[in-house]
């Protein structure tokens, strides 16, 4: 099982958008274990959307939709 997640750093207004098969273990990483990359500067983060998918290939063609131009526009509209 694959999923796709929208994390939100409130105190930043920063999105990002991932793809893991561990969602747990990732959102461990981005807000407490990570130690470098663009996501410990934005900390903290919460999981703002997830969807989940059966294959890695679907998984990854719905990440990049939510990357583009309506994807962030739909995951704006949820941030309220």
């Amino acid at each position: 099982m694959f999923t796709v997640y929208v994390l939100y750093s409130a105190a930043y207004d920063k999105i990002y958008i991932g793809m893991t098969s561990d969602l747990e273990g990732r959102l461990l990483s981005h807000n407490e274990l990570g130690v470098k990359g663009w996501t410990v500067r934005y900390r903290p983060w919460r999981l703002l959307y997830q969807e989940e998918y059966e294959d890695k290939s679907s998984a990854l063609q719905r990440e990049k939709s939510l990357k583009s131009y309506r994807g962030r526009m739909f995951i704006r509209s949820l941030i309220q």
